[in-house]
């Protein structure tokens, strides 16, 4: 017992010591307290224990959108306009995994080049192993570790997989659905949810042909909604990315919404909902780990077992295993 203890005690000590060195500029510590958290490391406890009283009063900005509407592009325009307002941003943008090394495939990375050396910008790419919604699963600890750590703006870009990414939604205080023109049927995707989500709305690639039929197909969709009496109803932002066209009109809109978000109180809740998905996946994960156990040897293969024979029903079985 006092071996665990002593052992704990270290381990909260060099955590700590690896915070205070992020929040002291140290962009190894940094990096460093990321990687524990990408790789679900048993030190991840002992870190966020660590970071809780620091938590700082970043913005998370969450963008996603199909494959090749142009998020990274957004994403690094945002970058330098916040760097321009001399604003520390930080950028986990999550690619997908590579199915050799099991790591991310670095796209976005590749894209910023132009921020690699400022050392106002952390940026990030993290795998998303298989984690569905278009984030990765240590998405929230990383962004948690960022705010700890002084920014003051998170950029966080789904993996853009499709119309299924509605997860970025629960992290973010401002969530950016971004289409372009030849990128899919936008009513389809409509259909699908992902545009339900959006806080703004980012018709990039403006100059594309097209690119009026989906603003007004947007403006269609936003017609059809219902609002309540003070509700944000999100604008539609038309941009071409790769010349800066229309940023400064998106970083007033992000303004606007953040204005919104604190003076409705929406911003308190939303972080209290962000904080709840996080604790309910942490133990979600923690009782799947205590009831699995290995193939062939846990009660979990015993209870399914007498479920398949039709012994018990899985109602009854499900009370039996979280019985203990």
């Amino acid at each position: 017992m006092g071996q665990q203890s002593t052992r704990a005690d270290d381990e909260d000590a060099r955590a700590r010591a690896l915070v205070d060195a992020a929040i002291g500029g140290d962009a190894r510590a940094l990096a460093r307290l990321v990687s524990l958290a990408e790789n679900g490391s048993s030190a991840l406890r002992a870190v966020m224990r660590a970071v809780a009283p620091h938590r700082g009063n970043a913005r998370v900005v969450g963008l996603t959108g199909s494959p090749g509407v142009g998020k990274s592009t957004v994403t690094a325009d945002l970058v330098r306009a916040y760097r321009a307002a001399g604003l520390r941003t930080g950028v986990l943008a999550v690619d997908p995994t590579s199915p050799f090394s099991g790591g991310a495939l670095l796209g976005d990375r590749v894209r910023m080049q132009e921020h690699a050396t400022d050392a106002g910008v952390f940026i990030r790419s993290m795998a998303s192993r298989g984690h569905l919604g278009g984030l990765s699963v240590a998405a929230p600890q990383a962004v948690r570790i960022l705010d700890a750590a002084g920014f003051d703006v998170i950029c966080v870009e789904t993996v853009g997989v499709g119309q299924a990414e509605v997860e970025i939604a629960s992290l973010a205080d401002t969530t950016l659905v971004i289409v372009a023109p030849g990128m899919g049927d936008s009513i389809q995707a409509a259909k699908a949810g992902i545009l339900e989500i959006a806080d703004i709305f980012v018709v990039n690639k403006s100059d594309r042909p097209g690119a009026q039929e989906v603003v007004r197909d947007l403006r269609t969709m936003l017609a059809m909604a219902r609002y309540g009496e003070g509700a944000w109803k999100p604008p539609i932002v038309t941009a071409v990315a790769t010349t800066g066209e229309g940023i400064d009109e998106l970083i007033s809109r992000l303004e606007s919404h953040l204005t919104w978000l604190t003076t409705s109180g929406e911003l308190g809740l939303r972080r209290l909902a962000r904080a709840r998905e996080e604790i309910s996946a942490i133990a979600v994960a923690e009782i799947r780990r205590r009831i699995g156990g290995l193939p062939g040897e846990s009660r979990l293969d015993d209870l399914a077992a007498q479920v398949a024979s039709g012994d018990i029903d899985p109602y009854s079985a499900a009370d039996k295993l979280t019985a203990g």
